[in-house]
């Protein structure tokens, strides 16, 4: 049989902001959820550390909460459209966690799980946003130290779906989270590989050390896998697959896919190079070189230049897979290359023929620049159709667009004040159910956020109506029939409770329901139907007060068995304190009924009076609440008391005094 444990932090509220919502998914050091953040109204990821991961790290090394914050204020300071953002930090029940940018998508193991492998067009657009990442991270001087296909997410499209991976949009997460739990391990056992073994740099194998390259070299086993559907190494141990990386170099991914260009396989064997100083220096460097080749692979006068100046290797012949160009103005800004690597990417192409049309321009150019008069005006008009002609495609390309905001999770009243900001207008789809996305929060918006719109645009946002739910219908008092059929066509799903008894409804009669009449629930929920069984045949009678033995009498009587539980009380002793099921509930012979019997009021001393006066030792006595007989002589001196002195007794027992 299939046990399901429940996650005790699902619905749960962290640091009294983030509500936990659902599960996304556990990896080996942290399980991902999503969240609300209630304060700003919008869907967050939370990563929360194993509570083993943590409690190891913590007995090795007290710092491993320390080290945890100080690299989540590292990561939180990287900003770029490649990294998910990190929001805030903090500990619940001891256990570090991190809130980060919530991205609607996949993993990119998940995409290549679906889809074995990717074409090099797609292969190449996400290498090129990962390695913007990582390069932003680099120039900050973090090192990511596990990249692999599980820290990259690939988000839906700006245009909609993953059907064509070339648009969307990809993110890197998951820096220094490994550093952390590496840093206390270090001070454990002194070099620790944390890099995943498929993925992992020769460097960190045999000297434990990590820099950008390592990174770089990490980047190019995931290119790898994207271009062919597997890594380049497995094994029986992960030792044996570590070390691979050492002894080996990297196949070229077109001898496992016949017909990649050659420029593929010149990349990935410049960024898996074994000697860290063969290989680009950073992620920068790197993705300089991939967008130069993306620009020429297209153009097939210029493919052997791009594999000359990457791999400095002799012209190689032309590869029966073409890979698109991409051209620098269709990438977002932070994807470009500086305007001088822009053209010193590009080959003008040689014209062919046209030599007779050549002669006559030539010709043309000498008449008008040979005669002085000519030169001023031709100049001057050359000049002001450039400026027209730069000015409009300015105009017509960038200056009449501006970036859509985003506006998804943000609350109606938000997202209309964010848009007036923008001087955009909005217009509202029909709004949708959602089961995460609160009641008046953006769901969806059109164009989508970063996407290019004309100034003074317009936005269409659909609205979320929250999680789709009506009141459980009131059932009572009706027959099972009735009740069943009312919930079932109000979308319930009905299940038969235990009966019990009712001194008012009849048997058969529904007496209540779980979740209560009136509970706010979702289509599908199941309610359980609580149903008569008509009148108890005994009623419990009220006991509190009386005597247990009294109680006793009058339970045995009625067939019922008394359980009895003794506790501290100031009510006197074996006086019924309370009792369960209360009076008036309908039962049968042989029920229990628990009872609190009172062990009487705590014993107090009495004090020594013998030798004092006797209307002395009287005052004395009843100031301490004790009632006073005197024997003989009120005026003489105390001969003796009863009970003696220091004897422990109930409270407002008498003391019998002897004087004479």
């Amino acid at each position: 049989m299939d046990t399901q444990v429940a996650d005790t932090l699902l619905g749960s509220l962290i640091d009294g902001r983030y509500r936990i919502r659902g599960r996304v998914a556990r990896g080996g050091m942290a399980t991902v959820y999503t969240a609300t953040d209630e304060r700003l109204e919008r869907t967050v990821a939370v990563k929360i550390i194993h509570p083993t991961q943590a409690s190891e790290a913590q007995t090795r090394l007290a710092g491993f909460v320390a080290r945890f914050t100080e690299e989540a204020k590292t990561i939180a300071r990287l900003t770029h459209p490649n990294v998910v953002a990190v929001y805030d930090q903090g500990t619940h029940a001891g256990l570090p966690y991190l809130v980060m940018e919530y991205v609607r998508g996949r993993t990119l193991r998940e995409v290549l799980t679906e889809r074995r492998r990717l074409n090099p067009d797609e292969a190449l657009a996400i290498f090129e946003q990962m390695l913007a990442a990582i390069a932003a991270a680099h120039r900050s001087g973090v090192v990511h130290r596990d990249v692999k296909p599980e820290n990259v997410l690939v988000a839906e499209a700006p245009t909609g779906g993953m059907a064509n991976l070339v648009d969307s949009v990809v993110k890197v997460a998951d820096f220094g989270l490994a550093r952390a739990v590496e840093a206390s391990a270090d001070e454990e056992n002194g070099n620790q590989l944390m890099a995943t073994v498929a993925y992992v740099a020769p460097e960190l194998v045999t000297q434990g050390h990590a820099d950008a390259r390592t990174d770089v070299y990490s980047a190019g086993i995931v290119l790898f896998e994207m271009l062919t559907g597997r890594v380049p190494y497995d094994g029986g141990r992960p030792i044996d697959i570590a070390w691979q990386h050492v002894d080996r170099d990297v196949p070229a991914p077109s001898t496992l896919v016949p017909g990649l260009p050659p420029v593929l396989d010149d990349l990935v064997a410049r960024a898996t190079r074994r000697d860290p100083g063969a290989r680009p220096t950073d992620a920068g460097a790197l993705l300089a070189e991939v967008q130069v080749a993306r620009d020429d692979l297209g153009n097939p006068n210029t493919r052997t230049a791009v594999l000359r100046r990457i791999a400095d290797e002799p012209p190689v012949a032309q590869p029966t897979m073409v890979v698109a160009a991409v051209r620098p103005a269709e990438r977002p800004a932070w994807a470009r290359l500086p305007e001088g690597a822009q053209r010193s990417g590009r080959r003008r192409a040689a014209p062919e023929g046209g030599g007779d049309l050549r002669s006559r321009l030539g010709e043309l150019y000498d008449r008008l620049l040979g005669e002085r008069r000519g030169r001023l005006p031709l100049i001057a008009a050359v000049v002001a159709l450039v400026l027209l002609a730069g000015v409009g495609a300015w105009y017509f390309t960038l200056g009449r667009y501006t970036v859509a905001p985003q506006l998804v999770s943000l609350s109606k009243a938000d997202a209309e004040a964010r848009a007036a900001r923008a001087g955009l207008t909005l217009v509202y789809a029909e709004p949708r159910y959602d089961e995460k996305v609160p009641k008046d929060s953006v769901l969806l918006q059109d164009p989508a956020s970063a996407a290019r719109i004309v100034k003074g645009g317009t936005i269409t946002l659909t609205l979320s109506l929250g999680p789709e739910q009506f009141p459980v219908p009131d059932v009572v008092g009706k027959e099972f029939e009735l009740a069943e059929a009312d919930l079932t066509n109000a979308s319930l799903v009905v299940v038969k409770g235990n009966a019990r008894y009712d001194d008012n409804l009849p048997a058969g009669v529904v007496v209540a329901t779980n979740p209560k009449v009136g509970t706010e629930v979702k289509p599908g929920t199941k309610i359980t139907v609580i149903l008569s069984k008509g009148k108890a045949p005994v009623s419990v009678p009220n006991l509190v007060g009386k005597n247990l033995n009294e109680a006793r009498t009058i339970l045995s009587q009625l067939g019922l068995v008394a359980v009895e539980n003794y506790k501290d009380s100031d009510k006197p002793k074996d006086e019924i304190l309370g009792q369960s099921p209360a009076d008036g509930t309908g039962v049968e012979k042989g029920t229990e009924v628990k009872l609190e019997i009172s062990k009487g009021p705590p014993l107090v001393v009495v004090p020594r009076v013998v030798d004092l006066p006797c209307q002395q030792a009287k005052q004395l006595l009843e100031s301490q609440g004790f009632p006073v007989a005197v024997q003989f002589n009120p005026n003489a001196v105390v001969r003796f008391q009863n009970p003696g002195e220091n004897s422990q007794v109930p409270p407002g027992t008498q003391v019998t005094i002897g004087c004479f």
